[in-house]
């Protein structure tokens, strides 16, 4: 057990530790190995945070490389109850515009071979994701946007792909005709995990472009764009962010999360 503590974490927070008050870096042990990178553990609105970016400090983690088990293990010692997940996603859909926010509610798995459950044996647990993400963090964080002033799609389904390739555009048609909103590398398993462990999850993307495929948007992805889109528009997931943590009770919660285990064994 970690002798410090946080109440919230937060993925992806590079970016993030100029606006933290008493920051420290940590590192974490866990039995699966070494988390992404140290954890940031700082002060927002009264509440310590833990931001844990997923790709590393300096972003040298593809993301079919990441340990996310390591990750999510880590929050868990550190005692989060809560975890907030954002993301850069590409949209397949046009009514979703590159800078607008979706706060996900569903997720299709499109990845292979990644480490996805704490629970190996020798007791057979299956964990539910009918449901992945928190609904009173969903909640919470779309009303945290609209009070931001900023546009925000109040559901979708995030497809997860494998990476670290972009999509062919037969792939992204595919996708896009299910009706599926956002396409992301790093939604799974993390989010999952994190149910696994009895942890709220919300995740806000932040749609950096039009996925190939789309007959509207045409040209191709690159990342170099992408993080272009990433960077002008930061500001105001930043915003969201912040709000999102100010908002979030951490003595009680109002959701079944923290009981993810109790259906899930014979």
């Amino acid at each position: 057990m970690s002798k410090y503590r946080a109440d919230i974490g937060v993925f992806g927070g590079t970016g993030f530790y100029e606006f933290l008050t008493n920051v420290e870096e940590i590192w974490i042990e866990t039995p699966y190995g070494a988390p992404s990178d140290k954890v940031a553990l700082g002060e927002v609105g009264g509440k310590r945070v833990a931001f844990l970016p997923r790709h590393g400090k300096d972003h040298r983690i593809p993301p079919h490389l990441i340990n996310y088990r390591a990750n999510l293990w880590a929050m868990k010692e550190l005692g989060v109850s809560r975890i907030i997940g954002p993301c850069a996603a590409g949209s397949l859909q046009p009514h979703i515009k590159p800078g607008d926010l979706v706060v996900t509610d569903q997720f299709v798995n499109r990845t292979w071979g990644r480490k996805d459950t704490f629970y190996e044996g020798p007791i057979v647990t299956h964990v539910s994701p009918a449901d992945p993400y928190c609904p009173e963090m969903r909640a919470l964080a779309i009303e945290a946007a609209k009070e931001e002033k900023i546009n925000v799609h109040e559901r979708g389904t995030v497809v997860v792909i494998q990476g670290p390739r972009f999509s062919t555009r037969a792939e992204s048609q595919e996708y896009r005709s299910h009706g599926w909103e956002v396409i992301n590398m790093t939604q799974y398993p993390e989010g999952y995990l994190a149910r696994e462990l009895g942890i709220c999850y919300v995740n806000i993307a932040l749609i950096t472009d039009y996925d190939v495929g789309t007959l509207e948007h045409p040209e191709p992805v690159s990342h170099e764009a992408v993080m272009i889109a990433f960077k002008q528009n930061i500001e105001k997931l930043q915003k969201v962010l912040f709000r999102l943590i100010e908002k979030v009770p951490v003595d009680e919660r109002a959701c079944q999360c923290a009981d993810a285990l109790k259906s899930a064994r014979g």
